[in-house]
């Protein structure tokens, strides 16, 4: 069986997703009021709707929502996994 770990730690997630090959983004088209749209990962091909933003942006957004990193590091067959979801403190 394979767990997940939470953590609100910086340095920690921005490896996580970089290890991966992830980029830190936001849904195109999703700012509100404040300017901040929804935060994504992007792995892969980059994908039309999402739009690449700073670690700094990506940070002052997970702050201001108060969010958490739920992550899983390996799957249960010892594979490196990509599972993750921001979550609410």
């Amino acid at each position: 069986m394979s767990s997940g770990n939470t953590t609100t730690d910086h340095k920690v997630i921005q490896a996580w997703i970089e290890e991966r090959k992830g980029r830190p983004s936001v849904v195109s088209g999703t700012e509100g009021d404040n300017g901040e749209g929804i935060l994504r990962v992007d792995f892969g091909p980059k994908e039309d709707r999402l739009e690449e933003i700073p670690w700094e942006e990506f940070f002052k957004t997970f702050e201001d929502r108060k969010l958490a990193f739920l992550h899983q590091d390996r799957t249960a067959d010892g594979k490196e996994s990509r599972f993750f979801k921001f979550v609410k403190r």
